[in-house]
């Protein structure tokens, strides 16, 4: 039997992220080879990722990233099984740097092929399945463009989202924060009324129609009572037209103009976890 060495035990553990007694267990079947020891390790893991494949990953962390000059944001989710892992400060290491690397892709099927130290990211989440015993995937991925980009991570990383402007203005940081963090908090359907999909629209004028019939109205006067509460729905549920949360008395798009009357918001993304 090959002599494992505690250096050669914390070697494969910082390469891999595994536990110290599975790192010395992996060594000891290997013989001492390193390359094997790793290849024993990513077999464990794909075995417990088949044995959780129909677990509920709605734990983990949701990390935004900007570019160095402000014109490119990501968001992922780094999804896990418990609040536990998900609070893990090597787990969050994990989610943010896989995050920065997700800046260089376009969509989640590009970022999951991608080289990340030596694995593809999805061989990587393979491998950390079977380091913490959970499952572990990505569960959203989001990008924008804009002239400029701000981000916003909620408190625990439940929440993360992205707001674009239309120019990089005096103060542009501070704006696109504040109107990410709108997103976070109000969960706007989309960003204007053209945005809102025509099934969403549809659905609710039949709600306010069948409301409207339960208070008695007459059914002549049903569509135009149902266009007013539409247009409450608008002021609600799109972001340029909520009431701003840190000052109810102006909408969202009217503190963006406040700080230049052309400014205007391009678009937001938001990810949350469960």
């Amino acid at each position: 039997m090959a002599k494992i060495t505690a250096a050669e035990v914390n070697k494969l553990r910082k390469t891999t992220g595994a536990g110290m007694m599975d790192c010395k267990n992996a060594l000891v079947e290997s013989e001492g080879d390193f390359e094997k020891a790793i290849e024993i390790l990513r077999k464990k893991g794909q075995k417990v990722a088949a044995k959780r494949a129909d677990r509920e990953s709605s734990e983990g962390a949701a990390i935004a990233k900007v570019n160095e000059d402000n014109t490119l944001g990501v968001i992922i989710s780094l999804n896990c099984e418990t609040d536990f892992v998900a609070k893990n400060e090597s787990f969050v290491n994990l989610a943010n740097d896989l995050a920065t690397l997700a800046l260089k892709y376009d969509n989640k099927e590009e970022f999951l092929a991608a080289s990340f130290n030596g694995l593809s990211v999805q061989e990587k989440l393979t491998e950390q399945t079977g380091v913490i015993g959970e499952k572990i995937e990505i569960g959203g991925f989001a990008k924008l463009n804009a002239p400029y980009v701000g981000s916003y991570i909620h408190a625990g990383n439940k929440i993360a989202t992205l707001a674009g402007l239309s120019a990089a203005v005096d103060g542009a940081a501070l704006i696109a924060k504040d109107v990410a963090m709108q997103a976070a908090a109000m969960n706007p359907v989309a960003l204007n009324e053209e945005g809102v999909d025509q099934s969403v629209i549809d659905k609710e004028i039949e709600i306010a129609k069948d409301q409207l019939r339960q208070e008695g109205k007459p059914e002549a006067m049903l569509d135009n009572i149902a266009k007013g509460k539409l247009k409450r729905f608008f002021k609600d549920n799109t972001l340029v037209n909520q009431d701003f949360i840190k000052d109810s008395k102006q909408s969202v798009a009217q503190y963006v103009k406040s700080a230049d009357a052309n400014l205007t918001i391009t678009g937001f993304k938001r990810v949350a976890l469960g």
